[in-house]
């Protein structure tokens, strides 16, 4: 995605909606691809969901979730190279996995051993299944990576037989939905793209930093430092056909903008709400995309006197939080900081808060005897009722392609047709998909999308 001279390149103006990782990678990639472009957010911040909060107690930066990247994410890895905020990532090469029986595997590859075989070993030393259903997993995660996700069976009850204590750690966290709820091809996608495809993939980049400091603050930098005007706190009221065409942005304030391409990088209930009701009518697959369902994420916030685990984080088998993160290093005089992770939260809704906080409480003291003597000083939940869209069966069928019927509106989301579930990667893919499709309406054929990891030469036999 080399730059482009601007000398070379027509002023084409873009007009970004949208701040947050989707609208961020267009923004990025259109800049880096000579477009003149300004990129409009209706919020204080940019980011979107992958964003945080100042603690009123602290003052400090809070994430409302904590959000993790795999090996496998190569276009997200791009846009933090791009940007420069690749090191606020740590690369964690082991994962821990606590079982029901409190003890802690590490789960990580073997050197030299091909993928899909890298992590064989590792699931082998998971001593909390049974041996039977150690094996039983292994020839499942072949049998869904050789099925090519056309068919719809009731996964659940399949992947129950299977061994549900792994399953459903491992794909509610991923997909953040349950099992019941989960499509064959977003199954698919976590196990072959996330674990069997590449040695690379299962690896886990861990962000250093609040999320704020990162999408926020670091990426405006960079923006502003290559000419991308942003406005914030700036909502657009709609985009206006002129002769039919998309070419004219109103914004909250009744000022009036001329754009040449426009990028709608907006929420899938929202996205359709900035049309006028002409340009609207041309882009019908926005009503059937409304219809998305919605899962939420739960974040327990919780400071202790003293630090109450070394690990740097955990997954949690077979407990109300799926994934525990040590967040100490931010620590400061409101105490040692973890976050504990609910994925797919909504058994949640209308529960007592402190009682939730309780029983994660009282999980962790089941495992780290620290966490028994340490004092609680304060605690905070903090639940997103639409963090990521279902990776129900058949939703696939309603994520619209980033082109539009209309040449200069495209649009941008995770939840548009990228082929992958509701994650951070799956919002970069789309920005860089929505400007290649920008570019080639410009008649520039540029691919602005970086490849997946390549496979192994065993898991090409095996897998294709």
């Amino acid at each position: 995605m080399a730059r482009q001279p601007e000398s070379t390149v027509p002023r084409i103006r873009v007009a970004v909606i949208g701040g947050g990782l989707a609208g961020l990678a267009a923004a990025v990639a259109a800049r880096e691809h000579g477009l003149c472009v300004e990129l409009f957010e209706a919020r204080r911040q940019l980011g979107g969901r992958a964003g945080s909060f100042q603690d009123p107690d602290s003052g400090e930066l809070l994430d409302h979730c904590q959000h993790v990247a795999m090996g496998c994410c190569t276009n997200l890895a791009d846009f933090c190279r791009r940007t420069g905020v690749a090191d606020c990532f740590r690369r964690d090469r082991r994962l821990c996995f606590i079982g029901p029986d409190s003890r802690i595997r590490a789960f990580s590859a073997v050197p030299f051993s091909p993928s899909p075989l890298h992590l064989a070993p590792a699931l082998m030393r998971l001593g909390y299944l049974r041996l039977r259903d150690r094996l039983r997993i292994a020839g499942t995660m072949l049998t869904l990576a050789r099925d090519d996700g056309s068919r719809e069976i009731d996964i659940a009850a399949w992947l129950r037989q299977q061994g549900e204590q792994f399953w459903s750690v491992v794909l509610v966290s991923a997909l953040s939905e349950t099992l019941d709820r989960i499509s064959v091809a977003a199954a698919r996608k976590v196990f072959v793209d996330g674990f069997l495809g590449s040695r690379r993939a299962y690896e886990v980049y861990v962000p250093r930093a609040p999320l704020g400091e990162i999408y926020d603050r670091r990426i405006a930098r960079w923006l502003a430092d290559h000419g991308v005007a942003v406005h914030l706190s700036t909502p657009v009221k709609q985009i206006e056909a002129v002769a039919d065409v998309p070419g004219t942005l109103v914004l909250s304030d009744g000022s009036r903008r001329d754009f040449d391409y426009f990028v709608v990088a907006l929420p899938w209930r929202s996205a359709a709400g900035v049309l006028a009701d002409g340009v609207r009518r041309a882009v019908p697959a926005l009503e059937e995309a409304s219809r998305m369902e919605s899962s939420p994420i739960t974040a327990v916030h919780l400071w202790y006197d003293r630090p109450i685990m070394s690990l740097p984080h955990a997954v949690l088998v077979g407990r109300l939080g799926q994934w525990v993160f040590n967040r100490c290093e931010q620590a400061s005089d409101s105490g040692c900081y973890y976050q504990v992770v609910v994925s797919a939260s909504r058994d949640l809704k209308g529960r007592n808060r402190a009682e939730i906080v309780g029983r994660i409480r009282d999980e962790l003291s089941g495992i780290w005897p620290e966490a028994r003597s340490a004092r609680l000083l304060r605690w905070r939940m903090v639940t997103n009722a639409e963090a990521v869209f279902s990776a129900r069966p058949g939703v696939d069928s309603i994520r619209p392609p980033q082109q539009t019927p209309m040449a200069n509106l495209v649009l941008a989301g995770d939840w548009t047709a990228t082929g992958w579930p509701a994650t951070m990667e799956g919002a970069v893919r789309s920005g860089y998909l929505a400007v290649e499709s920008v570019l080639r309406s410009m008649g520039r054929n540029e691919r602005v999308l970086v490849a997946d990891l390549p496979r192994d030469w065993l898991a090409r036999r095996l897998i294709g």
